[in-house]
């Protein structure tokens, strides 16, 4: 562990004290900064920039802290505050609009279902707020209870956490650094950053797509790190390529 750099300092501390208010404030926190579904009605745009901001829990907030901590500093010290932040926010930009798109595909997916049985826009609302109030669902005429279920669920999605800025970081370190030998608890192997972050991605990627959590929880937004990671990787390619001599990277 090296020294801490500013940026990464003030992004700790800002992580820090949203997590402290969030356990001060409850739900009512998720309310206003996680990032929500922008047809629910406590979508804000804020919240574009709050939910990096939030997390789920101690684990959550200690595991992207600790990555940021690990390998952010690396990267600023290496590009710069300006190119770092700009890296950061991208990636975390790109992580939710990912995470969203697929949300939109189910969301829409189970909505065209329901109108094709006969229901009107206002009768999917109207059960929707009737499930949001009540926290048990309604049935619809010719409607499963899995459609519903889709429906609600990607309705009321909500999105939390660093992770995706995280894993922005995590690729750009890979591009920048990729033979930098690194170490994993307990396994006394060196094993290069191109490897070993590329093996991580591609855990996300397989959960992604077949819904099996293995690098998280259940209810981790894999497409959010694969956003995170995407954006990141080809920002510092692009970096790396036109604007810095390559041979100092190795």
């Amino acid at each position: 562990m090296g020294r801490i750099s500013e940026s990464v300092k003030v992004l700790l501390i800002i992580n820090i004290l949203f997590f402290v208010g969030t356990m001060s404030l409850g739900m009512k926190a998720y309310d206003l900064f996680a990032l929500h579904y922008p047809q629910n009605e406590n979508f804000e745009y804020w919240q574009l920039v709050t939910h990096m901001f939030m997390h789920g829990g101690v684990g959550h907030i200690f595991l992207n802290m600790f990555m940021l901590y690990m390998f952010g500093s690396h990267l600023e010290f290496s590009l710069g505050r300006q190119k770092f932040l700009f890296l950061y926010f991208s990636a975390g930009f790109g992580a939710a609009a990912l995470q969203l798109l697929f949300i939109y595909i189910g969301y829409q997916n189970a909505y065209q279902t329901i109108l094709e049985t006969g229901a009107t826009p206002e009768q999917i609302q109207n059960t929707l707020t009737m499930i949001t109030s009540s926290g048990r669902y309604y049935p619809m005429e010719g409607v499963s209870t899995e459609i519903i279920g889709e429906l609600y669920t990607n309705y009321v999605s909500t999105m939390v956490g660093a992770s995706g800025a995280i894993f922005g970081v995590l690729a750009a370190f890979a591009v920048l650094y990729p033979n930098l030998p690194l170490f994993l608890m307990f396994i006394p192997v060196p094993i290069k950053a191109k490897y070993l972050i590329g093996a991580y991605f591609a855990l996300n990627v397989y959960s992604a797509i077949t819904g099996t959590s293995i690098a998280g929880p259940s209810n981790t937004a894999y497409w959010a790190h694969i956003g995170g990671a995407v954006f990141g990787f080809f920002i510092m390619w692009y970096w790396k390529k036109n604007s810095f001599n390559k041979n100092r990277w190795y």
